[in-house]
């Protein structure tokens, strides 16, 4: 009954902190910034994005995927790392995040730029500056960089749970390393797997200061759009309608890669 008594309070505050802003998207997106009235102008407009859009998804996923590579090994290893050493280890891994999300993206900047830290020691051996600023190679460094942590802790979180009976099951029926990783331990990580593409996917596909100050204006990402909407060209309707859309395809994706998930886990468990 205690319980009860608490849920009411606290669906109400779930709501006004999250419905509620969801609720004004949806509204603005289908007005018009002017009358105010219903309209599916802005849904169409999009439709002058397109590219942008694709472009942004393209360079989330190489982030994303870039990410699963670098993560899966460090999770894996702090995993079967002793108990003691595992607290410290993922005390480094969250380290960066301690530190501001702009400082983080504005060192890249001061080692990237033509005139930056890189480019100076190249000078120093005769090589002229090289172009490591201003273009999509760039963005998906800083997106990495800020968002690998999102990845490794829950791959880590899943790994650190899966049964040590399993592989040594595994290992006694005369399976070796690599069909032990393959067939038991890549398959019951799976869930942590799409939590981790998902963190970083999600906050990497909208990004804007990232493209902003390591891409240049010749990288404009999908969050540069929905940005300029509010705050250059006064459009918070087409901001909204371009946030909807992109809101949608993002939990179209994560809910494919949920059941993809569950059925992984399922034949990996049989």
């Amino acid at each position: 009954m205690r319980v009860r008594g608490l849920a009411s309070p606290y669906l109400a505050w779930m709501s006004i902190f999250i419905i509620l802003p969801l609720c004004a998207v949806v509204y603005y997106a289908f007005t018009d910034s002017v009358t105010g009235e219903f309209t599916l102008r802005n849904i169409v407009s999009i439709g002058n994005y397109w590219p942008i859009l694709i472009k942004s998804i393209w360079l989330a996923l190489v982030s994303s995927l870039i990410c699963l590579i670098l993560g899966y090994p460090v999770a894996l290893a702090i995993a079967r790392a002793k108990q003691s050493r595992q607290r410290f280890l993922i005390l480094l891994v969250m380290l960066p995040m301690s530190m501001s999300f702009l400082l983080r993206t504005i060192a890249w900047v001061s080692l990237l730029e033509d005139t930056g830290i890189i480019n100076n020691i190249l000078g120093k051996f005769g090589i002229s500056p090289l172009p490591l600023i201003r273009n999509n190679g760039a963005v998906v460094l800083g997106m990495v960089y800020n968002y690998l942590p999102y990845m490794i802790l829950p791959v880590y979180t899943v790994l650190s749970h899966i049964d040590p009976s399993l592989i040594e099951a595994a290992k006694d029926l005369g399976c070796n390393r690599t069909q032990v990783f393959l067939k038991v331990i890549l398959p019951l990580s799976v869930s942590g797997i799409i939590s981790g593409v998902s963190m970083v996917f999600v906050p990497a596909v909208s990004t804007f200061y990232i493209s902003k100050k390591l891409g240049g204006s010749g990288t404009t990402m999908i969050g540069d759009v929905i940005e300029s909407q509010f705050k250059t060209a006064y459009n918070p309707n087409l901001g909204a309608a371009i946030s909807l859309v992109l809101m949608v395809m993002v939990f179209i994706c994560i809910g494919l890669m949920e059941r993809f998930s569950g059925s992984e886990e399922r034949e990996a468990l049989m």
